[in-house]
């Protein structure tokens, strides 16, 4: 019988957020395993909106606060970090009428994908990511993200 091993994943969470709905450890844990091709090692950070600006405007030039933002230091050794503006998070399920616990999973699990060489530049890349994004969802038991509701 052949053994599968499974990616190792070395994960921190930071909590910089005053938001009173924010995801546990283990939740964020289950979410990024899920997603998980290869081992990682990576930091996730839950930000409030100052914070998620000042690293949308200095990395990325746009003076906004997005969902979530993705660093890859070291694609050889994936190594990487995660920020998910919490704030954001909360206004797009609102907004989008999703479950909350949901679309943190499917934000961690979209810059899972892009931590590990995933894109959306184009409409190709966008269907092979969206698709492979709803498959790991509903496998969490969550709904497809791009339902419409």
């Amino acid at each position: 019988m052949h053994k599968t091993t499974l990616p190792k994943l070395s994960l921190a969470v930071q909590y910089a957020s005053e938001s009173a709905h924010l995801p546990t450890r283990p939740q964020f844990r289950r979410w990024v395993k899920a997603a998980l091709q290869r081992d990682v090692s990576l930091t996730l950070r839950i930000v409030d909106e100052v914070e998620g600006r000042e690293l949308n405007k200095g990395y990325r030039g746009k003076d906004y606060p997005t969902n979530v933002l993705t660093f890859v230091y070291d694609d050889e050794l994936l190594y990487g970090d995660v920020i998910v503006c919490a704030p954001v998070v909360e206004r797009e399920a609102r907004e989008q009428h999703k479950d909350l616990l949901a679309h943190y999973a499917h934000m961690t699990i979209h810059a899972l994908l892009h931590l590990q060489g995933y894109d959306h530049e184009n409409d190709a890349d966008a269907a092979e990511m969206e698709a492979l994004e709803t498959r790991l969802m509903l496998k969490l038991r969550h709904p497809d993200p791009y339902q419409e509701t």
